[in-house]
């Protein structure tokens, strides 16, 4: 049953895509079967057929010539071909040539187009054109019901006309809001379609800031560390050999970090652009536990990093965690890059009832002379990072400087949509 029902749509849908093609062949199509099947035994009667009912029914009306017969059998067939384009005026031109025919006493079963007028006016004409219509109607039906009446009762007559009326026009009015449907249904198909791709393109240039926010934070801080670290590695190997061994174990380490970080980063980005099932091996992601480490990591690099917290915060979860150590790592980071190496950080986590606060602040460069880059070239992809970061807690973000140093100060609203506990 299912295979027959989807080869029958899609003859259906070729034939509706013919029918926008070449609309004329439809009409054509209705005004020749209409003929074929009424028009026809009436011409073939009036040369003497023999059909026994409809003969003696119609020898209580007027007998019409073949050429009157064929001109008003063309008045009501004819106008069909318009029947779609103008079905007010085909309805019409129908309904004046079947007044004309009942005047002259004659009866036709081409009249049936006068309901096909009718049907094609509830279907494709205005809807405040059928109460004329339908007036119309009644009034011609009244007509054919007193011409009739020598032969069938008045009563009798008039229900079976209007009966036929009402037929035609209530299967107008229900294809039409079937039509109706269905364009709707498919407007809405085509406007969720496009919703969807929107999402998907959104969620997409969401997922690439956030893959980009990630790799800045993986590599700007290990490749600062890394550039810190052979720098001073460099100045004290000639020195002092053995401080330019632990500068270069040191180096090893952190880039032995920052590739598992990438490689797990690229994992799962291979994971979910070819599909595969098979989930990759995930290491879990920074937290504030991870922050004693990445202050270690610094300190060897030459940073005085001085880290304290207040609260509960090894409580928070791990969403949470996560945007702190960012915002730690982007700061010191940062700190690194502009204020050099001895240069004194204090770093504190304050976890005060919903409110958790982040600030880092340094010293400034150890050269006076040295001036750091003011806010208009620090609002760098890190800054950026880090306020998109802050505002998935309903937090804010303030970055400038402070004393002959650079302060970084992030408020996290833990009861916030993005934070709630």
């Amino acid at each position: 049953m299912g295979p027959l029902v989807a080869r029958m749509s899609r003859v259906g849908q070729r034939l509706r895509l013919a029918d926008r093609a070449h609309p004329w062949v439809l009409d054509t199509a209705v005004v020749i079967l209409v003929f074929l099947m009424f028009c026809l035994p009436d011409l073939f009667d009036a040369h003497g057929g023999d059909g026994d009912g409809p003969r003696r029914f119609r020898l209580a009306f007027t007998q019409l010539p073949v050429v009157g017969m064929l001109a008003l059998q063309a008045g009501l067939v004819l106008p069909l071909l318009w029947r779609r384009r103008k079905p007010a005026a085909a309805f019409g031109a129908v309904t004046v040539v079947f007044v004309v025919q009942w005047s002259l006493g004659a009866a036709l079963r081409a009249d049936i187009a006068l309901f096909i007028a009718l049907y094609s006016l509830a279907l494709h004409g205005r809807l405040r054109q059928l109460p004329w219509a339908c007036g119309v109607m009644a009034g011609v039906m009244s007509l054919v019901a007193v011409r009739v009446s020598v032969a069938v009762s008045v009563w009798d007559t008039l229900f079976f006309l209007l009966s036929t009326a009402t037929a035609a026009l209530a299967l107008g009015l229900v294809v039409r809001i079937r039509r109706a449907q269905l364009a709707g249904l498919r407007d809405r198909a085509t406007r969720l379609e496009i919703e969807r791709d929107q999402r998907s393109r959104l969620a997409a240039a969401a997922e690439r800031a956030r893959v980009a926010r990630e790799m800045h934070d993986i590599v700007g801080h290990n490749l600062s560390v890394i550039i810190t670290l052979a720098d001073a590695g460099a100045y004290a190997s000639a020195a002092a050999p053995e401080r330019g061994r632990e500068a270069l174990l040191i180096i090893g380490d952190t880039g032995r970090q920052a590739l598992g970080e990438l490689r797990r980063v690229l994992g799962v980005l291979r994971k979910a652009s070819d599909g595969s099932p098979d989930r990759p091996e995930l290491s879990p992601q920074p937290g504030l536990t991870d922050i004693e480490a990445l202050c270690e990591g610094v300190r060897a690099a030459g940073l005085a990093v001085v880290y304290r917290t207040a609260g509960e915060v090894d409580a928070l979860d791990s969403g949470v965690q996560l945007t702190v150590y960012r915002i730690v790592q982007e700061a010191l980071t940062n700190t690194l890059k502009h204020a050099g190496v001895d240069t004194r950080v204090n770093l504190s986590i304050v976890l005060k009832d919903t409110e958790l606060t982040v600030t880092v602040q340094d010293g400034g460069p150890a050269d006076a002379t040295s001036a750091r880059p003011g806010p208009a070239n620090e609002e760098g992809q890190g800054l950026v990072g880090m306020r998109e970061r802050t505002a998935l807690y309903g937090g804010t973000l303030s970055a400038g400087p402070l004393g002959g140093g650079w302060s970084v100060q992030a408020t996290l609203n833990l009861v916030s949509p993005g934070g709630a506990q």
